[in-house]
Order: C-alpha cells, then sequence, then structure tokens
C-alpha cells in the first residue's frame, strides 16, 4: 500500500513540478548505482523543492532525513513518515530531543543495510546563497554506523548538486548534477576528515558557486550578463573572466506570461498572496507556492468543468482552460 501510494505520488508531484518550473535538466544519469546501498549527499538552497527534486528524477526512490520541526503535527508526521521521511532533531530543537535521532540512525542503518537509499544534506542546514557550505559529519556518522553493523556492504557516497535560475518565482530552471560515487568503506574505519574532504571535493564543482565577497555585485553581473546561473561551469568560467555563455532569451516576455498566468489562476493565486505573509524563513516561499499550486490548481480547473456549468457559463469552460494550461506551461521567470 505505501509503495504503491509513493509510485503515484512520485508521478503527480513529477508532473507538477515540470508545470511550475520552466525547464528541468538532469546529468549525470549514467551515475546512477544499481542494485547498491546509496547515500545521497546534497547541497540545499530549497527546502522541501530539494528533496522532491531528487526523489522524482534519479529513480533511486530514497528515504531522506529531513528537519523535526515539520514533524510536530501527529497528521503531519504520519503523513511524513508516509512519504519516507524521516526526522531528524537539531539543538534548536530542544537538547532532551537530542536523543531521539538514535532511532533516526537506526532507521537510516536498516535502509541502507538492504539496499535502499538515502538522502541527507551535508551542509546541515538550507541557505538560498549560491555556494556550498562546510559540510557536517552528519552523513558520515551515518555511513560508519551502517559499515560498523555491515562491514561486508559496499556503501556508495552519490554527491548530487542543485541550482536554481531563480529560488522563488515559478517558471525558473533547474539544473541537477549527479556526480561520481565512491565507496564510503574506503574511509572506514571512521576517518572522518578524509570522507568529509572526499565528498566536498566531488560536489563542489556540481554546484554554482558565488563569492561571498562582493556576493550581491557579483549576482547583478550575472543576471544582467544572462549567465545560466543552473550551470556550475558556466558561472566558474564567467567569474574567473574565462568567458560566458548567455542563457537563451524567452519567446514571450516573463513579465506578460507570468501576469496572464496569474489572471488564468487567480483564486490560486489569492490564497498564495493570504499565505506569504506568514512565511517567516524567504528559503520555503518556492515550497509553499508549489503546495498551493499541487493542491489547489486541479481543484480550480474542477470548478471550471463543474463549476461553469451550474452558472450557466459552459461557454467558457473551453477556452479558459486551454489559455489556462498554455499560460501555465508558458510561465517564464527571469534569473535572480
Amino acid at each position: 500500500m505505501k509503495n504503491t501510494f509513493n509510485a503515484l505520488l512520485r508521478r503527480a508531484v513529477w508532473l507538477a513540478l515540470h508545470l511550475y518550473f520552466k525547464k528541468i535538466r538532469v546529468f549525470g544519469k549514467e551515475n546512477l548505482p544499481k542494485g547498491k546501498a546509496v547515500l545521497i549527499v546534497a547541497n540545499h538552497q530549497n527546502a522541501l523543492i530539494d528533496p522532491i527534486l531528487i526523489a522524482t528524477h534519479t529513480q533511486l526512490k530514497p528515504h531522506f532525513l529531513t528537519r523535526a520541526s515539520a514533524f510536530k503535527n501527529p497528521i503531519a508526521a504520519k503523513l511524513l513518515d508516509f512519504i519516507r521521511m524521516i526526522p531528524i532533531y537539531r539543538v534548536r530543537d530542544g537538547i532532551d530531543n537530542m536523543g531521539k535521532n538514535k532511532e533516526t540512525f537506526e532507521k537510516s542503518v536498516k535502509i541502507l543495510s538492504n539496499k535502499g537509499s538515502l538522502l541527507i544534506f551535508g551542509e546541515g542546514n538550507h541557505d538560498m546563497h549560491r555556494s556550498l557550505r562546510p559540510l557536517k559529519k552528519g552523513f558520515a556518522r551515518i555511513a560508519f554506523q551502517t559499515l560498523d553493523e555491515n562491514p561486508e556492504l559496499e556503501l556508495l557516497i552519490l554527491p548530487i548538486g542543485i541550482n536554481y535560475s531563480n529560488h522563488k518565482k515559478s517558471g525558473s530552471n533547474v539544473g541537477l548534477y549527479i556526480g561520481d560515487a565512491f565507496p564510503a568503506n574506503d574511509y572506514y574505519p571512521k576517518n572522518y576528515e578524509g570522507i568529509l574532504l572526499e565528498t566536498a571535493k566531488r560536489l563542489k564543482p556540481l554546484v554554482s558557486h558565488v563569492p561571498k565577497e562582493r556576493y550581491e555585485e557579483w549576482m547583478t553581473l550575472l543576471v544582467k550578463e544572462k549567465v545560466d546561473l543552473t550551470n556550475p561551469e558556466m558561472v566558474k568560467k564567467f567569474i574567473e573572466g574565462q568567458g560566458l555563455k548567455k542563457v537563451e532569451d524567452p519567446t514571450f516576455s516573463p513579465y506578460f506570461t507570468n501576469k496572464v498566468m496569474k489572471v488564468f489562476h487567480f483564486p490560486v493565486y489569492w490564497i498564495w498572496l493570504w499565505l506569504k505573509t506568514k512565511i517567516k524563513d524567504p528559503t520555503f516561499t518556492a515550497t509553499f507556492k508549489f503546495v498551493i499550486g499541487l493542491v489547489f490548481i486541479p481543484f480550480w480547473y474542477l470548478f471550471l468543468f463543474v463549476g461553469l456549468p451550474t452558472l450557466g457559463w459552459e461557454a467558457w469552460i473551453l477556452p479558459w482552460t486551454f489559455l489556462g494550461i498554455i499560460y501555465l506551461i508558458s510561465n517564464t521567470s527571469e534569473q535572480a
């Protein structure tokens, strides 16, 4: 039952992601391991969008660790468990709760021992700045604990970089870069420094990196020159002064298509306007937008086909639906 639900949910979320984003490109699919225990280590810039992109575009069907605060509501906790999320507790969740991580680590070890895949964000937090922050030891602890219990298991570390042209807006682009996996066994027992350095070495080229020094100036210049922010190599070459390649100009005006798309989905847009004032962490902007669209856009189109006839407006159904879908697909946002 749970596996069937997850399969159906992945397909629905995959479709919704391709409606939310203008383009999702995945590079390095040939690097995806098959039939192995895989610990995925990725950068973290865009809250819940990051894990669902990896879950729907890698065919690895990973479980993933997420912050424990999302599990406070019992109903939410049950749902999150159903979709393969595992809570991880931090100091800010209370010292008394840190002991609960023992159960989290035990679940993680069991998944990997059964040659499953587990996704963890190695930086230990999220931030929309385009760079790879220092990696924490959490993923290494899970890897070594797994090998403690299963010394003969081949456990692979798989680096994945996620890059956005615009973190907050729909109609933007995403670049997903899958790197070369390497065996955690080579750093066992407990060579934490070695496994952290090797993972960072393999992950860094997969993430667009903008120097912290004069960050805003660099970003202004990159956007002005239309350097593809989802391509780490292009960003690197531009910053190093080795030349650049511009992204293609959109066919339609981003401003025009975005505004018209909102008109054709105005009830959903109103829900967003009401909810966005309650978002305290801007990293969750895209997450809330996506979830609102995933839940309410199907209801909006259901209303068009069921509600409009009751109002005597049958003639509006097909043109409104057709133009709404066209502008939803055509929605484009500039880089930021």
